[in-house]
């Protein structure tokens, strides 16, 4: 009997270690003035033995948790509209982000955003048609699996502008590694592509997302001076909307391989895990 009950609670003791690291449940919640910002890529069901699947929310699960947001009270905002809030923003307010431009966003996403009347910002590659642009990062990314998933078409863009349910700002012209550029070169990129999409499109391009998330320390300056409103990084938490740098804004990352119990506890402290 000692045996059976030793063996139990340290079946107990595994579930709980294994429960506290995957949910960070004991981490302190933040403050509901302090806006989520939540970072997606594609909205499509995983595919088997994929390596990306973390990128890939499922309809239904995107459409939980945009429900799930409505019902609780929470206020969605574009990206641009939270910076224009400024100190004035007001409790349980939420930006959706996607990175890159992929087709969902515009077939699978845009009618689920609609229905809740929800909005969005999609940080747009110009050059995202037949580009690997994993590799930039991990040379090894070599499988092709993100050059494959279909990207927006410039008609699919202006669907998705016209809803009026979607920001459109620049994710760079080539998605590049910016830890490997000199200052000219990543200026380039930001200029070029907030101008490109800007003419192309008719609209004002307000804000920019680091490719990758990688920068250096002259890059929010760079971004500024490019005439950038704000800035999103690939840090996660939470920003403190009292001491904010604008082009430093830190993301939730929601991972296609998390239920809702994980993005509840997202939303609650920023963070999954012991460290992300």
């Amino acid at each position: 009997m000692n045996t059976l009950w030793a063996i139990s609670g340290l079946a107990s003791l595994t579930w709980l270690i294994w429960f506290s690291w995957r949910y960070a449940w004991w981490r302190p919640a933040i403050d509901q003035r302090h806006p989520r910002i939540l970072m997606y890529h594609m909205i499509r069901d995983p595919i088997k033995r994929a390596g990306f699947n973390g990128m890939r929310v499922s309809p239904h699960l995107f459409e939980q948790q945009i429900r799930w947001l409505k019902e609780n009270g929470w206020r969605f905002f574009t990206l641009t509209a939270l910076l224009e809030q400024g100190s004035r923003i007001p409790e349980k307010s939420v930006a959706i982000t996607f990175d890159d431009g992929f087709a969902d966003n515009c077939t699978t996403a845009l009618p689920i955003l609609k229905k809740y009347d929800a909005c969005a910002t999609l940080f747009l590659v110009v050059n995202r048609h037949h580009q690997e642009w994993s590799m930039h990062k991990k040379r090894h990314h070599d499988s092709g699996e993100l050059m494959r998933e279909p990207k927006l078409s410039d008609s699919q863009v202006m669907e998705l502008i016209e809803s009026g349910c979607v920001e459109i700002g620049s994710h760079t012209m080539t998605h590049p590694n910016f830890g490997l550029m000199d200052a000219g070169a990543k200026k380039m990129e930001m200029l070029q592509s907030k101008e490109l999409l800007e003419s192309k499109f008719g609209i004002n391009i307000k804000a920019f997302a680091y490719p990758f998330g990688i920068l250096q320390p002259e890059d929010p300056g760079l971004a500024r001076g490019a005439g950038y409103l704000g800035a999103v990084t690939t840090e996660p938490g939470i920003s403190d909307w009292n001491c904010l740098d604008p082009f430093l804004l830190q993301r939730i990352k929601i991972s296609g391989k998390e239920g809702m119990l994980a993005f509840r506890m997202r939303l609650r402290t920023g963070w999954r895990g012991a460290n992300k």
